[in-house]
């Protein structure tokens, strides 16, 4: 079934390519860029919490299309855990939760309460009859803050999208295993935007995150301040109004209420991984820059990694399922500027010399290969070159899988892909987990 699938798919993939490829494009119209196709089954945003998880879409940025979807886990409305690391006192761990009633975010919930009673009562609160979330209202609420995760999907560059049915599913079963919310990155697709249209827009997001960070905390420190008399009074309402003039107005509540941008971990599929490495190489390079932003990990599944020397895997398995050589080297030329074509272009290839930032200091980082992959062989030697600074970058080798076994709408319900998710969880809660590393792989 799989072969047969995979012809079928290669035939319709290559008329696609071909045919976008014959089309022009008129340059002067494709400012704004295309993130989905009219092929492409398509899944509603859904603010009820279906499975688990409700989902809401965000369009960024009024220039281009770039939007995310977010999935936000049910878990986020549980009482939160304090931090306890190994050897901690139990003070410690009520200091540590003091903390947090403290420093909450005035929007979204509010101040959290020990009240489990009351905490249940105003859970119900915040859904309607339906179970739809409503998590605009500012109600005091004891809430999680959860890891937020940016995700890139695949798709070759061409094709794909964050709303996808098989992305939308996809998400879901991360965030539900690794308990994090997810922001799904809807990035513009060639060859009506060319290289770096998609690069950018993944570093776009982080930004864009790190900003939604900041005005929360504007927000919050505006909103706690007491109001005085006279001159008092008149000066806290020019500060509320020099933050509302920089945005808080428009900070996104969901984040904003359940989000820890500290623990920030980047999560790309095929093409989406070369995209997700090279905004962790952002990242590293802006430092501090991305404050309370920190990227602490990285997932990269069956990464689009190609180069002018062919490894063993490219020549073995050239002719693999789904996404074959002679396919993926057409997206190419699709993705790339004619004036810039090559194999050894820094967006494909992670090994090329002077590339920047130092390996060293990249973010720990898993590689997902599958066995008949063909670009899997430069997915491994990359990760080998983490390993040799001294990076955590184990790598997940999937016996009988094929490129996208975990992400294709048909194979999303097969063991492997399961087990694969579960894999991914397993790892990322090492570099998540409040408790300190009590998971390990």
């Amino acid at each position: 079934a799989v072969k047969l699938y995979s012809l079928f798919f290669k035939f319709l993939l290559k008329h696609r390519l071909q045919n976008r490829i014959q089309t022009h494009v008129d340059e002067s119209s494709n400012q704004y860029g295309v993130t989905t196709r009219p092929e492409e089954s398509v899944s509603a945003a859904n603010p009820s919490f279906t499975d688990g998880i409700a989902t809401k879409d965000i369009h960024i940025d009024p220039s281009t299309a770039l939007s995310v979807r977010i999935f936000l886990p049910e878990s986020s409305l549980s009482p939160p855990e304090p931090k306890s690391k190994p050897g901690s006192s139990q003070q410690d761990e009520s200091d540590s939760l003091n903390h947090r009633r403290n420093s909450y975010p005035n929007i979204g919930f509010g101040a959290p309460t020990n009240d489990s009673r009351r905490s249940s009562l105003e859970g119900s609160k915040l859904r309607s009859d339906n179970n739809v979330y409503r998590g605009y209202s500012p109600l005091p609420q004891n809430c999680r803050r959860l890891p937020i995760m940016l995700q890139f999907h695949g798709g070759g560059w061409v094709s794909g999208s964050n709303d996808s049915v098989a992305n939308d599913i996809f998400c879901r079963r991360i965030a539900k295993l690794c308990d994090v919310i997810i922001v799904a990155v809807g990035y513009r697709l060639a060859p009506e935007n060319k290289y770096p249209a998609a690069f950018e827009d993944g570093l776009k997001v982080l930004y864009w995150l790190a900003k939604q960070a900041n005005l929360a905390e504007c927000s919050k420190s505006m909103g706690s301040g007491a109001l005085g008399v006279g001159a008092e009074f008149t000066k806290t309402q020019v500060q509320r109004h020099l933050v509302d003039a920089f945005g808080a107005s428009m900070v996104e509540p969901w984040l904003a209420a359940h989000g820890d941008p500290s623990r920030c971990v980047l999560l790309g599929v095929s093409c989406g991984a070369n995209i997700a490495d090279y905004v962790a190489r952002k990242a590293v390079e802006a430092g501090r820059l991305l404050d309370p932003v920190k990227v602490v990990a990285q997932v990269l599944m069956y990464p689009f990694f190609i180069g002018n020397v062919p490894t063993r895997s490219e020549i073995n398995l050239a002719n693999s399922y789904f996404y074959d050589k002679p396919m993926c080297l057409l997206a190419w030329k699709l993705f790339l500027p004619e004036e810039e074509f090559s194999l050894d272009h820094p967006a494909a290839n992670p090994l090329v010399p002077d590339r920047g930032p130092p390996l060293k200091f990249m973010p720990p980082t898993l590689t997902v290969v599958a066995e008949h992959d063909w670009m899997r062989d430069r997915a491994i030697a990359y990760s080998e070159a983490l390993r040799k600074v001294n990076v955590d970058a184990p790598v997940l080798e999937y016996k009988d899988a094929v490129h996208e076994f975990a992400t294709l709408d048909m194979l999303l319900n097969t063991p492997q892909a399961q087990a694969c998710a579960e894999d991914i969880a397993i790892w990322v809660k090492k570099y998540i987990s409040l408790r300190g590393h009590e998971f390990s792989y």
